[in-house]
């Protein structure tokens, strides 16, 4: 089995940020040579998240707006999280759950094997400071 590991770091200029990463995915598959297998994707940080979806900026503002009012609207003041820690972040933290933190995309035939409209993303919630992302290949 073939492996390649790469690391991605984000320091966002906002707060939230959805990133199209489907370019580095396919840069660590290439590296690794596989033409069956896997990419694994993973957010290294529980206030960030990995997800497959459309690369369409009207849906990025549809997340974003629902993660806002009707997820976990950022509201410091009403998360126990928060008053215990002196952080102001538990929303990103539910947004990461409601997310999630990683994705594995099958490999076929040498190409990443997705739907037509289909493209990974690193979502950041509680942006501005650096955070890491995690690429695996393996496969054959």
């Amino acid at each position: 089995m073939k492996t390649h590991t790469s690391y991605l770091t984000f320091t966002t200029k906002k707060r939230q940020e959805i990133i199209d990463i489907t370019d580095d995915v396919e840069s660590c598959r290439a590296a690794a040579g596989i033409t069956e297998g896997f990419v694994l994707v993973s957010a290294m940080h529980i206030s960030a998240s990995v997800f497959v979806n459309d690369h369409e900026p009207g849906l990025w503002k549809d997340i974003l707006d629902w993660l806002e009012t009707r997820v976990a609207p950022w509201s410091p003041d009403d998360y126990r999280h928060n008053s215990g820690t002196g952080e102001d972040n538990a929303a990103a933290h539910l947004r990461s759950l409601t997310i999630g933190h990683e994705v594995m995309v099958p490999v076929t035939k040498g190409r990443l094997d997705f739907g037509p409209w289909q493209r990974v993303f690193y979502g950041e919630w509680d942006g501005q400071r650096a955070k890491r992302v995690i690429i695996k290949a393996m496969g054959d």
